[in-house]
C-alpha cells in the first residue's frame, strides 16, 4: 500500500480547557471539566479510565459527534489552527473521516448490516470524492488487504454478519484508514473481542500507526493495553484529568492515589491458592457431551457442532474451579449444562454422589436451589420492575421459607455484599453494574447453595469494580465453604482467584492444572497463544506503590 508518511507536528490536536455541562439532575454537574491535553504527531496517546470518567465523550466531542443534551460549555479543541467547535456541520463533514477517523467499540452496531463491507469502505471514499472511477475498487482491495484480512477479492462482499468480530473490526480499521488521516481516535475497539484476536488489532494498530505516523487517541479502561502500546498516558476520574505522562512513569510512578488505585486493581496471580485436598468432590463431572445442529432445511445441509465434546472435571467444596476459553469454546454451555438449564446429550452430573442427568425436571427441582448462578450481566439479570429485595426473596418463598424469614435472611446477605440494608426496598435502576452484581450475588446466596457458577460475572465491570467483586466472591466462598466454577475469558482473573483452571477449546478440554502449572508449564499450544496474548506481561502491576482500591 502506498503510505504517505505525515509531517511531524508538534501538536497535532490540542483539546484547552474543554468543559462538558451534564443535564440537570445528574449526579455532577460535568462531563468533563477543565480538560487540557495535546495528541502529537506520531504518538499513541491512552486515555483511561472507568465508566463515567469522559472519556468516550472527549473523543466525541473532538468527532462533533456529542449528543444534544451534552453541549461544550468552555474551551477549545484546536486542529490545523481551527477550532473544531466553531465548525459547522458541513465543514465538520470534510474533517470527519477525512482529517481524523474513529473506530468504535462495538463494530456490529458501526456497521450497516445490510450492506456489503467492501460497498461500505467505498463509500467512505465516495463521501469525499476520492479515488474516481476505476481506482475506488482498488483502494478498497488495498485497504482490506492492508487490514490483514484474508481473501480481499471475496471479502469484499460479504455481509458484516458473516464475518468475525475480530473481523468486522479490521473492516471498521479499514473504513477509518481509507483517506489517511492525521489522526486515529479508537474508542476501547477491542474490549468485546477475545485475547488472541485482541492482540492482533492492538498490534495492527501499532503497525499502521509506525507506517503512517498518525497520531492515535487511544481509549481505554485496561492498564495492560496501555502497558503495550502507550507512547504517554492520560488518566480521567469523573470528568476530571488526574494525571498525565510518559506510559514508564505513569505506569511504574504513579503519582494520583486514584491511577494508584486503578494499578492496584489490574488482575494479577497471587501465589499460594491451594485447594483443600480433604474435601470430598461435591461435583463430579465425567464424559459431559452437548452438540448443536444448526441449519436444517431442504436446500441447507445440516452442520453438528460439539460445542462440549466429552468434558471431565470435579470440584471439592471450598475450591474454585476456573474455565477458561474464547468465544465458542463452549465454557458457558457447560456452566448451562451443570444447572440443566439446557438438556445434555451424553455424560454424568454427579453431585454429591447422585446423578442429576438422568433426574426428570421433576425430580431436580428440589436439588435447584443448590446449584445456583451469577450471570454476566448485572443489568439484564434483575428484573426492573421488582425490588432488590423482592428479587431475593422469591427464591426462597418458592421454597416454602416464611416471608419474614426471608427478609431477614435477604437484608443480611445485603450486609455480607457490603451493601446498605435499605437497598431491600429500592429497585435495580438506582445501582451502579458492580452494585447490581452484589445484589446478583446475595440472590444466588438465599438459596444456601453449594456450589455457584459464576459465568463471565465480573466481565462488564470496571478494573477497581472488578477487583472488589472477586475479593468479595474469595471471602463468601471462604466463609460459607462453597464450591464454585468459574467462567471466563480472562486469564489473568482466573490466575487470581481458582485454584485450578481447566483451558477449553473448540468443545474440549486442552489444559488442566493450577494456576502456575497453566502458567508456567503450558503443555499444549492453544494456551501457550492465550498466555501469549495477555495484555501488558512486559509490566508487572505488582512492582507499584498501590494502595488498596476503596469499596
Amino acid at each position: 500500500m502506498h503510505i504517505h508518511h505525515k509531517d511531524p507536528v508538534a501538536h497535532l490536536l490540542s483539546i484547552e480547557q474543554l468543559s462538558v455541562a451534564l443535564p440537570p439532575g445528574s449526579d455532577r454537574a460535568h462531563a468533563i471539566k477543565d480538560l487540557s491535553l495535546e495528541l502529537r504527531s506520531g504518538e499513541i496517546l491512552c486515555i483511561v479510565g472507568e465508566s463515567g470518567s469522559g472519556k468516550s465523550i472527549s473523543a466525541n466531542a473532538i468527532m462533533g459527534l456529542l449528543p444534544d443534551y451534552l453541549k461544550p460549555e468552555t474551551g477549545r479543541i484546536v486542529f490545523k489552527g481551527r477550532d473544531l467547535l466553531q465548525l459547522s456541520e458541513d465543514e465538520l463533514l470534510k474533517v470527519r473521516g477525512k482529517d481524523i477517523s474513529m473506530v468504535f467499540q462495538e463494530p456490529m452496531s458501526a456497521l450497516n448490516p445490510l450492506m456489503r463491507v467492501g460497498e461500505q469502505i467505498s463509500e467512505v471514499l465516495a463521501v469525499h470524492g476520492a479515488y474516481p472511477g476505476a481506482a475506488r475498487a482498488a483502494r478498497v482491495l488495498e485497504l482490506l488487504e492492508f487490514v490483514g484480512l484474508p481473501d480481499p477479492l471475496t471479502l469484499k462482499d460479504a455481509y458484516p454478519f458473516r464475518l468475525s468480530g475480530g473481523q468486522r473490526q479490521r473492516v471498521m480499521i479499514a473504513m477509518a484508514l481509507a483517506l489517511e488521516p492525521s489522526i486515529l481516535i479508537a474508542d476501547e475497539p477491542t474490549t468485546a473481542l477475545d485475547v488472541t484476536t485482541q492482540a492482533q488489532i492492538l498490534a495492527l494498530i501499532k503497525r499502521i500507526q509506525g507506517d503512517i505516523g498518525m497520531g492515535v487517541m487511544f481509549i481505554t479502561h485496561d492498564f495492560g493495553v496501555v502497558a503495550d502500546i502507550a507512547d504517554r498516558v492520560a488518566v480521567m476520574e469523573k470528568g476530571i484529568l488526574v494525571e498525565q505522562g510518559p506510559v514508564e512513569q505513569v505506569l511504574n510512578r504513579p503519582q494520583h492515589p486514584y491511577t494508584q488505585r486503578l494499578i492496584a486493581a489490574v488482575p494479577h496471580r497471587k501465589q499460594g491458592l491451594t485447594a483443600t485436598d480433604s474435601e470430598p468432590a461435591i461435583l463430579e463431572v465425567r464424559n459431559l457431551r452437548k452438540t448443536y445442529v444448526t441449519a436444517r432445511g431442504f436446500f441447507v445441509k445440516k452442520r453438528v457442532v460439539n460445542a462440549v465434546d466429552d468434558v471431565s472435571f470435579s470440584v471439592r467444596r471450598g475450591e474454585t474451579l476456573g474455565i477458561v476459553g474464547e468465544s465458542g469454546s463452549g465454557k458457558s454451555t457447560i456452566g448451562k449444562c451443570l444447572l440443566r438449564l439446557i438438556e445434555i446429550d451424553g455424560g454424568q452430573l454427579f453431585f454429591q454422589g447422585q446423578d442429576i442427568a438422568q433426574l426428570t425436571p421433576a425430580q431436580f427441582r428440589p436439588m435447584r436451589q443448590h446449584l445456583q448462578m451469577i450471570f454476566q450481566d448485572p443489568f439484564a439479570s434483575l428484573n426492573p420492575r421488582h425490588t432488590v429485595g423482592r428479587s431475593i426473596i422469591d427464591g426462597p418463598l418458592a421454597n416454602g421459607v416464611s416471608y419474614a424469614d426471608a427478609e431477614r435472611k435477604a437484608r443480611e446477605l445485603l450486609r455480607l455484599v457490603e451493601l446498605d440494608e435499605s437497598a431491600f426496598d429500592r429497585y435495580p435502576n438506582a445501582f451502579s453494574g458492580g452494585q447490581r452484581q452484589r445484589i446478583g450475588i446475595a440472590r444466588a446466596l438465599a438459596l444456601e447453595p453449594q456450589l455457584l457458577v459464576a459465568d463471565e460475572s465480573v466481565s462488564a465491570l470496571d478494573v477497581s469494580v472488578q477487583a472488589q467483586v472477586l475479593t468479595l466472591l474469595q471471602d463468601i466462598q471462604k466463609r460459607l465453604n462453597l464450591a464454585m466454577i468459574f467462567i471466563t475469558h480472562d486469564l489473568r482473573v482466573a490466575a487470581q482467584v481458582c485454584h485450578q483452571i481447566v483451558v477449553m477449546h473448540k468443545g474440549r478440554i486442552v489444559e488442566h492444572g493450577t494456576p502456575a502449572e497453566v502458567f508456567d508449564k503450558p503443555r499444549d499450544t492453544y494456551t501457550q497463544n492465550l498466555i501469549a496474548a495477555i495484555p501488558g506481561q512486559h509490566w508487572s502491576p505488582i512492582a507499584t506503590t498501590a494502595v488498596p482500591a476503596h469499596s
